[in-house]
């Protein structure tokens, strides 16, 4: 199948052309048709999968015909559960709408100034990228005119929900004329989200492309039981001198861990930054300019502080902290693997995270291998209920890690590639 095959407008087809895509991925082929048709949709996708150009493109093909309702106030409206995430839509939408004449998109969330803000929302608007908190400031303010919305995206529904966003969403939701389409994409739709469904769309379809628990087949995982804090470091700077890596994530529990680990990383001569929701909006953007460069190859985050991030040269992801649900840890590992590329994840467990690592491997049906490293093995031998895996040995750097020459070439086939289709996440 071919992007023309979708009968998308000629200036969308040739900002796709240009961008390197020819052909949809699998969810893009089956949501595409179903959202120009003016279907609701339920979608499941799990990330690098191509999920936002699976929204975006049908919003770019709605908004190439001119609106029947008068006004300046957005179309299309796309709410996202953090600030990087709102960017990266932003990005995509940019790049695709390229050829259109006088598209109008705007950005409004957390961290920036309320002024620019305010007169981006009195300008005309095509497309409008949201966080939930900043846009009920702002339409408590009596700023926001939703008369001429026709599309609403929910992306990363789920997210959105953990963090508390389901009444925002639903009061947001409300103040749209009741026959605009509803696009929910989510990484799971049972629970909260098949009740906020049911309460904002009307008979939707239900695609779901690559459960969860089946992706990321094309990533190492490995767990490495600790004793400590110590522990934990030494490992952490043996993993972090391996000539493999060339960017890794580096995961911890709070903002405060985050900032401590960054800075001690940095002391000791790595160059490492630190990512997470108390930096303002220009600090984030600094940093991830800064990982997309090159010139930070560790960066400490917290989950929602990483979520939305897609660089094709993260070779590797570290849990410093296992995360406290299990769903977070496949989020976490999605941010290496990128569009098929080979990836590394790799989790610290300490003897009091043993259900938090038996929760982890119950929701990915995968049983996480156990590794060890010569001279920093633990001292207290893992209880046979702490993981069912078998132990290995971590053999050596620079490739001969599993002795897997199948899996390192597709680590190797990823690696600096950036502007090569295989080397690129379709996002």
């Amino acid at each position: 199948m071919s992007f023309e095959s979708l009968n998308l407008n000629p200036a969308i087809l040739q900002a796709l052309a240009a961008s390197g895509y020819n052909e949809p991925t699998p969810v893009q082929a089956r949501a595409i048709p179903e959202a120009i048709a003016n279907r609701d949709l339920m979608v499941s996708a799990p990330t690098g999968t191509g999920k936002t150009a699976a929204f975006v493109l049908p919003a770019l093909q709605r908004l190439a015909q001119p609106s029947a309702r008068p006004g300046r106030g957005p179309r299309v409206l796309v709410l996202t559960p953090t600030r990087e995430l709102a960017l990266q839509v932003t990005a995509v939408v940019d790049a695709y709408s390229r050829f259109m004449h006088r598209l109008r998109t705007g950005t409004v969330l957390g961290g920036m100034p309320y002024p620019k803000q305010r007169r981006l929302l009195d300008q005309p608007l095509d497309i409008l990228v949201a966080t939930p908190g900043r846009l009920i400031d702002f339409m408590d303010q009596g700023r926001v005119d939703f008369s001429r919305i026709e599309m609403l995206v929910l992306d990363e529904a789920d997210r959105m929900l953990d963090m508390g966003f389901i009444q925002p969403v639903e009061k947001i939701a409300a103040a749209m004329p009741a026959g605009r389409q509803v696009l929910l994409f989510s990484a799971t739709l049972d629970g909260n989200i098949a009740r906020l469904a049911r309460t904002l769309l009307r008979n939707p379809r239900l695609i779901e492309v690559a459960a969860s628990k089946a992706y990321h087949e094309n990533i190492e995982q490995r767990v490495h039981h600790v004793d400590d804090g110590g522990h934990k470091r030494k490992l952490l700077d043996y993993l972090l001198a391996d000539t493999d890596l060339n960017q890794a994530i580096v995961f911890t529990a709070t903002k405060r861990g985050a900032d401590k680990l960054a800075e001690d990383l940095h002391g000791r001569g790595h160059a490492a930054a630190a990512l997470h929701g108390d930096m303002n909006q220009s600090q984030r953007n600094r940093t991830l300019s800064r990982l997309r460069s090159g010139s930070v190859r560790v960066l400490v985050a917290t989950d929602v502080a990483a979520r939305g991030i897609d660089v094709s040269t993260i070779t590797h992801v570290i849990n410093y902290d296992l995360p406290k649900v299990a769903e977070d840890y496949v989020h976490r590992i999605g941010r290496t693997g990128r569009a098929g590329a080979g990836g590394i994840a790799i989790s610290f467990a300490a003897p009091d995270d043993s259900s938090q690592l038996r929760q982890i491997e119950r929701f990915t049906g995968n049983q996480i291998q156990v590794h060890v490293v010569p001279g920093l093995e633990p001292k207290v031998k893992a209880r046979s209920d702490f993981s069912g895996a078998s132990r290995k040995p971590y053999r050596g750097q620079a490739g001969t890690r599993r002795g897997d020459s199948g899996a390192q070439a597709r680590r190797d086939s990823g690696r600096g590639s950036g502007n090569r289709r295989a080397g690129r996440a379709f996002v």
